[in-house]
């Protein structure tokens, strides 16, 4: 599979380059989840990486990830308030 060297940006991981493996449409996903095992009093987590486009000073562009401190808090695979069935969340406007 091919991979891709991708910038994170905040959280424990900010300023490291890792390669990401790549979807079939030659992307990196949309989220990247780090667990984090169980140390000494502290409970196991995950930190949650979201996709965000990066400009360069010519204009072109590449994904890098983003920390997302909130986690996977109200986010449903991203999918949830997107399609026509689900409906909207409350307190929004067309």
């Amino acid at each position: 599979m091919k991979s891709k060297d991708t910038e994170f940006v905040g959280g424990p991981l900010d300023g490291r380059v890792l390669p990401i493996l790549l979807n079939p449409f030659h992307n990196v996903g949309r989220v990247y989840r780090v667990p984090v095992p169980a140390h000494s009093d502290l409970p196991p987590a995950t930190l949650v990486y979201r996709r965000a486009k990066e400009y360069d000073t010519k204009g072109r562009w590449r994904w890098r990830y983003e920390y997302d401190p909130e986690g996977d808090a109200g986010a449903a695979g991203g999918w949830a308030g997107r399609l026509p069935w689900s409906g909207r969340p409350a307190g929004t406007r067309p």
